[in-house]
Formats: C-alpha cells, structure tokens, sequence
C-alpha cells in the first residue's frame, strides 16, 4: 500500500513540474498566439497541454508497472534517476535564479522547447496543444522518472499503487498548468497594458519555480544522502496546499490588478 506523504510528495512534484519554465514558456506563446482568434481555447492550453503529457507519463509508468513482473530493473537505477532529476533541478533552479537577478525582462528558462517541431509549436489547435504536452512526456528526464514512479510504485502495491501517483501527479500539473493559461490569457483581454503586466507574472512564477526547484531537489539530496529527513503526512499536506495555494494567490492578484487598469 503506497503511503498518502507519497500521494502528496507526487501532488507537490506535479505542481513544480507544471510550474517547469518549458511549460510556462511553451502554454504562454499559445495563449499569445490565440487569445484574439480563439478566446476560449486560450484560457484552457494549459488544460490541453498537461492532459497531452499526462497520457505520457501514464503510458511509460503504466508500462513499466504491467512489465515488472517480466524483468527487474537493476538496482543501482533508483539512485542514477534520482541523482540525475536533483541535477536537473538545480540547474532549472540556477538558471532562473540568475535570470531573474539580471535581467529584467525575465521570461523563463527550459531546454526542452527547442525539441518540438516548429510547425506543430505553431499551431493553436487543440490536438496540436495535447500532442506538444504529449511530446514533452517523453523526453527523457519526464520518461525515466515515469519509468521509476512505475516501478517503484509496483513494488509497494502494484498497477494501482502506480495509477495513484500518476493522478496525484497529474492533479498538481493540471492545476499549474491550467492556472498558469488561466492568468496570461485573462491578463491579456483585461488590460490596457498586458506585456507589462504578463512581465510582472512571470516573475512570480519565476521565484515560485526557483523555490520549489531548489526544496525539492534539498529534500531529495538529503534523503539519497542517508539524511532522516522523512516529512509527516501534515507536512507534506501543508507544502502541498501552500503551493497550491501560491499558484491560485497569483490568479486573484492578476485578475484584481486587471480589474484595476481597466478601471482607471
């Protein structure tokens, strides 16, 4: 049976990986790109984008759960794919932190944007959003912690112990990614001037990115390190809410600082 600190550590994981700079940058330009021609469609690209890389994720952890009883990862995997998404977040985590101290037009910094086709990065039909997500899905770093969550899930509970912590997961995705198309496309249709209030956004996500990139990859250096560093259930719940509860702090100070300009 997988533990609810583990459900939450997934939800917090989801949120973070939502709040990714190749995720924020990639839902914005859609949204930039749709809001005037597809209104609608604009406030739920992050909606189409997190179920394209959900249905990923789910595939490659399902798959490897079903797998497992055919062939047995090798037991130095575990540490290699932790060790190497702590390398990776502390390098998204760096790269924004300098990004926001010297620049101050920030827009967020990934890597994995360049990977997706440009005509498909252009597009702003709704499939073209789902299968942008889906790609970002299954490169490599998102794959082999899929692959890990599959197996490691399996082996506490098998193909259900593996679905929940691919919805906790998904859960806190879907809520960032959702909001984060939410704001931008509500920002630009109720302000004078959206580019510089976009600007301001962005760059609390950005410190929101760098805090969670930096907490989580301590949390999972101090546990790979042999550190007693295990959390309770309440706070993992309280890390959980709160940062949820960041992201929303974000819509209602963007919508009231729409509100504002337009009533000026």
């Amino acid at each position: 049976m997988i533990e609810i600190s583990a459900l939450w550590l997934m939800f917090v994981l989801g949120l973070r990986h939502g709040l990714d700079p190749d995720h924020v940058a990639v839902i914005d330009n859609i949204v930039f790109r749709t809001v005037q021609p597809r209104p609608r469609l604009a406030l739920w690209v992050g909606t189409l984008f997190a179920l394209g890389h959900s249905l990923s994720v789910a595939v490659v952890a399902i798959g490897v759960s079903l797998a497992a009883d055919a062939f047995a990862l090798p037991a130095w995997s575990g540490p290699l794919v932790d060790a190497a998404v702590i390398g990776l977040l502390l390098i998204v985590g760096s790269l924004n932190l300098h990004a926001l101290l010297v620049r101050a037009d920030y827009t967020p910094v990934g890597w994995r944007s360049g990977l997706v086709p440009r005509r498909l990065r252009n597009s702003t039909h709704p499939l073209a959003v789902v299968a942008i997500g889906a790609i970002f899905g299954l490169v490599f770093d998102t794959a082999t912690q899929a692959a890990a969550w599959g197996a490691a899930a399996t082996a506490k509970g098998g193909t259900s112990a593996a679905l929940a912590i691919i919805a906790a997961f998904t859960i806190g995705m879907m809520l960032a990614d959702t909001l984060d198309s939410q704001i931008v496309g509500r920002l630009l249709r109720a302000t004078d001037r959206p580019t510089a209030t976009v600007r301001r956004y962005r760059r609390a996500v950005g410190w929101l990115v760098v805090a969670l990139s930096f907490g989580t990859a301590g949390y999972a250096l101090a546990e790979l390190s042999g550190l007693d560093v295990a959390l309770s259930d309440g706070a993992f719940t309280a890390i959980g809410i709160g940062s949820a509860a960041a992201i929303v702090l974000l819509l209602v100070a963007s919508r009231w600082r729409a509100h504002a300009g337009t009533s000026v």
